[in-house]
């Protein structure tokens, strides 16, 4: 399931990865459908003994759907039974023993698809509309940075895609690049038991220099930060040959043997880099909002963050990553609201504002920063840098 390929449009499709979503399949999803879409919303958990329930709360959730639907005028006998036997089938295609920390499943007449992110949501939800409700795979995607891992030798060149801790092996932009090597130079290599002493003939260089060209259009392609890992005259061989993309690589990692690794090996191996990354990304973030005190252009806290993020103001968004809030929304403004809270004349709540704010930033452009619990502690765990103030 965690292989799923990629279709779009889709039919009839289990989708399990964070780095399969694309701009293109957002558009899709987020594109009005005949009533009714259906979007479940599940916490689902990795380990025993609560997981043993994920598969049990599913099934009472599609149950649920089927009542909604019948009390539902708007909803023929015929068109229920296509939507429910559409959540059936995204339920029979999923195997939740292999569970992350979230399932969105989406059905509506004709189509189905499923998601399982690496990102915490608090409630079960069903939202039923003539959209899609897509705030929770967004905000998983800015959360899970989507990055390009490249491992080589001088045999082989594999590209990896990756997505928090989901890394895939992409089979596009001309990868997996392979090369048989100078056979006196393998024959050298195992005689001496010296294999570290770097690529020797042009044959060797050109396999380089097609392994550069390769990322060079997988960037110009899907632009992502790139990871390296070779061994550490390859890494040096490549740099010097490469014109731009292997030079350009935020992070190298000088390890050996991964060439040919199960993408868990690989995983593990770029880890430390992969958090340097992160940490360097927030460290950045938390300085251009310390900038933006002194100029004026700073917003804090979700009820001013959420309006800058509505209004297409924002230029950074700054979250603490386990934040979550739940607020009544009136006369236009936010006030937390208590686990219990639901709509009234008093106001309409909003369960996951947090989420809807990452969306709609990310919709009008502007990055996205998650950082440590704490890290925004004294402006309400949630920040931001506008583009522009209103006047007055």
């Amino acid at each position: 399931m965690l292989e799923g390929a990629v279709v779009v449009p889709f039919r009839n499709e289990v989708r399990m990865r964070t780095n399969d979503l694309t701009n293109e399949v957002l558009a899709n999803l987020r594109k009005p459908r005949p009533y009714p879409a259906v979007t479940l919303v599940l916490p689902t958990h990795r380990t025993k003994p609560d997981k043993l329930q994920d598969p049990v709360r599913l099934r009472n959730l599609i149950a649920e759907t089927g009542r909604r639907l019948a009390e539902d005028p708007q909803v023929s006998a015929a068109v229920r039974a296509d939507v429910i036997e559409q959540l059936e089938q995204a339920e029979n295609e999923l195997d939740l023993m292999y569970a992350l920390d979230a399932l969105v499943v989406f059905a509506a007449q004709g189509e189905h698809q499923s998601w399982q992110l690496t990102r915490r949501v608090d409630t079960e939800r069903i939202v039923i509309n003539d959209t899609f409700l897509t705030r929770n795979l967004v905000a998983a995607r800015a959360q899970n940075r989507p990055y390009w891992v490249l491992t080589f030798d001088e045999e082989k060149a594999r590209l990896w895609s990756g997505a928090g801790e989901q890394l895939v092996e992409e089979h596009r932009y001309g990868f997996p690049i392979e090369h048989e090597p100078n056979v006196s130079e393998r024959e050298r290599a195992s005689r001496t038991g010296v294999y570290d002493t770097g690529y020797r003939d042009e044959a060797e260089l050109q396999h380089l220099r097609d392994v550069d060209a390769g990322l060079s259009k997988v960037l110009e392609a899907e632009p992502r930060p790139l990871l390296v890992a070779g061994l550490k005259h390859g890494l040096t061989a490549l740099a010097d040959v490469g014109t731009r993309a292997a030079r350009n690589a935020l992070a190298t990692v000088p390890k050996g043997g991964l060439a040919n690794a199960r993408p868990s090996v690989v995983l593990e191996a770029v880890a430390p880099a992969r958090a340097e990354l992160l940490r360097g990304r927030a460290e950045e973030a938390l300085r251009r909002l310390g900038e933006a005190i002194g100029r004026t252009e700073f917003v804090a806290g979700i009820d001013e963050v959420w309006r800058a993020a509505q209004e297409g103001r924002l230029a950074l968004l700054v979250v603490e990553e386990p934040y979550r809030q739940k607020v009544r929304l009136t006369g236009g403004h936010l006030a937390p609201a208590g686990d219990e809270a639901v709509s009234d004349e008093s106001g309409e709540v909003r369960d996951d504002i947090v989420d809807e704010t990452v969306e709609a930033a990310l919709a009008t452009e502007a990055e996205v920063v998650f950082v440590a619990d704490g890290a925004l502690a004294e402006h309400g765990r949630i920040a931001g840098v506008v583009r522009y103030t209103w006047a007055g």
